[in-house]
């Protein structure tokens, strides 16, 4: 018995040395984005302030989850905002045209799915960069957003659907617990299935994903889609946050989702990365956010500082890939 509580202890001792060496970075830097903007306004770090800061979150983390997927695969999504527009819209007018909740989320989910789908086919049968396709469909799809109410907002009135960004459950709001859900659903099927191995391989070494029998272009297409109902999902929750779907929502949103998986340590160069990671880095995007915003930061102001930090935070992921060469 002792020799085996001898062995565990060493055990979770390295366990846990080695989640500090993942992650201490990037906790230690939110703990000081915290400690300044407490500072910097005592609002900051009030209850409300903080359960505020966590439903913002909700939205860019779960799209921050979809993307993850893609960068994974050495791959870039710049339609997810205009993909949480559309979901928002498509969930809007189903309502209104009397649709129930059951039908509306399935179609938003579906309408996520397809948009998704397309960026992956246009990707992988014709062997267009993503960039490239993404770009193209991110007018796209803010283009089709706009056609229904020809630019003008779609209020929400059903009930359940309002609930969603309205209600809590055992003390926390209803969003964050569909966020934790879908982290756990993503983190799950990324560190321990087939399908998350392949996307490590796929994303790390092309070459050797083939050879090893992956069909890579059927991975590529199954990862965009995920990421479109990820989108869809953050199109949902956003849309009931604000009682209506807007035609400008999501806008800038691909770059807080990017942002959030490079700071958590997701390469650009694909095959690296995790979901706890990328959930530390939407806390980060979030809590700069909030705190910009409660010292009444400019928004274009709050563009750069976040295109900074994703300057900085490719730039460490260049040296840390060079250390590892």
């Amino acid at each position: 018995m002792t020799d085996m509580t001898g062995t565990a202890a060493p055990a979770r001792n390295q366990r846990l040395s080695a989640l500090l060496n993942q992650y201490g970075g990037i906790l230690a830097a939110l703990i000081v984005l915290c400690v300044i903007f407490s500072f910097a306004n005592e609002r900051f770090m009030t209850i409300a302030n903080l359960t505020n800061i966590l439903q913002q979150v909700a939205v860019v983390a779960i799209a921050a989850f979809g993307m993850t997927w893609v960068i994974l695969l050495g791959e870039i999504d710049l339609s997810i905002g205009s993909i949480i527009a559309v979901a928002g819209m498509a969930g809007a007018q189903a309502l209104a045209l009397g649709w129930g909740f059951a039908p509306a989320l399935a179609f938003t989910l579906a309408a996520g799915a397809a948009m998704g789908f397309i960026n992956g086919v246009l990707t992988a049968k014709l062997m267009l960069p993503s960039f490239i396709v993404t770009v193209a469909t991110m007018g796209i799809y803010r283009g089709l957003v706009s056609l229904p109410t020809n630019g003008a907002p779609e209020m929400i009135m059903h009930p359940t659907w309002i609930a969603i960004g309205a209600n809590s459950f055992l003390g926390l709001p209803v969003i964050i617990w569909i966020v934790l859900a879908l982290f756990v659903f993503n983190h799950i099927l990324l560190s321990r299935t087939t399908f998350g191995r392949r996307t490590y391989l796929t994303g790390g070494n092309r070459e050797a994903a083939l050879y090893s029998g992956i069909n890579v272009n059927r991975l590529k297409i199954a990862i965009f889609t995920l990421a479109g109902v990820m989108a869809a999902v953050s199109g949902i929750l956003l849309s009931s946050r604000l009682y209506s779907a807007q035609t400008n929502a999501g806008i800038s949103y691909e770059l807080d989702a990017i942002a959030a998986a490079v700071l958590g340590g997701t390469s650009l160069a694909g095959g690296v990365g995790t979901m706890i990671g990328t959930l530390i880095g939407a806390l980060i995007i979030g809590v700069m956010n909030n705190g910009m915003n409660m010292l009444s930061v400019p928004y274009f102001y709050q563009l750069i500082v976040k295109g900074l930090v994703i300057i900085v935070a490719v730039w460490l992921d260049v040296r840390a890939k060079q250390r590892r060469g």
